[in-house]
């Protein structure tokens, strides 16, 4: 009988298959003689100093709902609805370093001041909390609304303030030296998001109406309104340089608007597509990158989405995996 074909087992292994160790996008190689044989990763390149392209977060039990950096950059902060606010370092090995504790319903939205040291948050209990976050206690508690809360945002010019949006249909502007809010505007329908103009002076609404609407502080009264989205507005983010507004909606795009004093009558600049909703109606959020020049979105997915604002009109990209 040919035996030429068949292969002997190894003697200490036996006939058992042994899978091959699967090699990850990060691990290295021997370079070729051209590099002195040094050993050099594989994979895209790194554009950031986290210690890996990809790191978990553990700990919450619960849906998480919101994520905030810090303004340095070295911290996040996250919550959901397990009703707490975890506090995470962002390089090395990620740490979770703090819990704070207070909320009687899940955390809707989280900010920071201009700052650093003082975070907001907004939950389905009613109120809008500020803690310290150097010392993870709370230092107050703003009650006024009489629904769930579901977003709240600081200026970043001039004394301190707050605005929250509810269910219930209005914003509230907070002092926090005050113990009852300094303003309050009606809205007809339910407000998903809000956010501070660059000079404090303005405030942008987003909610169930599908309208962005922009309220002068100094005159109390509705300056005009930004039009184009089809659904639910879930978010808001301005700009660091002040200049352009950036809007999530159920309507399954994310638009650029341009809200500079005597801007052009059409101030939608861009439209982008790719961040996905879903019948869970969840509110997912949009962000800005530090230097403005990269947006990302939620997306039901399961992925985080992005693209340049420098190009045109485009689809986000599938995935970002290393900012």
């Amino acid at each position: 009988m040919a035996t030429e074909g068949l292969k002997r087992p190894h003697e200490g292994l036996g006939a058992a298959l042994v899978p091959a160790a699967k090699r990850l996008r990060q691990d290295v190689v021997l370079a070729q003689k051209s590099h002195g044989g040094a050993l050099l990763p594989t994979g895209p390149p790194r554009t950031s100093a986290l210690l890996a392209p990809v790191m978990l977060l553990t700990g919450h039990e619960a849906d998480v709902f919101c994520t905030k950096f810090s303004p340095s950059g070295d911290m996040v902060a996250s919550g959901g609805f397990d009703r707490l606010i975890y506090l995470w370092n962002v390089y090395g090995e990620c740490e979770n370093f703090g819990i704070l504790k207070g909320h009687a319903g899940p955390v809707m939205d989280l900010c920071f001041t201009t700052d650093g040291s003082t975070l907001a948050s907004a939950s389905t209990d009613k109120t809008v909390a500020l803690w310290d976050v150097e010392t993870g206690s709370r230092i107050k508690r703003m009650r006024g609304h009489t629904s769930y809360v579901n977003s709240c945002a600081s200026n970043r010019r001039g004394p301190q303030q707050y605005v929250s949006g509810s269910d219930d249909g209005m914003v509230k502007l907070w002092d926090p030296r005050q113990r009852r809010p300094t303003q309050n505007f009606s809205n007809i329908y339910q407000v998903m998001s809000v956010c501070f103009n660059d000079t404090s002076d303005q405030v942008f609404i987003g909610g169930l109406d599908n309208e962005i609407k922009v309220w002068d502080l100094r005159r109390n009264d509705l300056l005009y309104k930004l039009l184009g989205h089809n659904d639910i507005v879930t978010s808001l983010r301005v700009s660091p340089d002040g200049a352009y507004l950036l809007s999530n909606s159920m309507d399954n795009t994310v638009r650029m608007w341009d809200v500079r004093p005597y801007g052009p009558p059409q101030r939608q600049l861009k439209l982008f597509r790719g961040s996905q909703h879903s019948f869970e109606k969840n509110l997912i959020r949009c962000s800005w990158s530090p230097d403005g020049h990269k947006v990302a979105a939620g997306s039901a997915d399961r992925y985080c989405t992005g693209t340049q604002t420098s190009k045109s009109n485009k689809k986000f990209c599938s995935e970002i995996a290393d900012w």
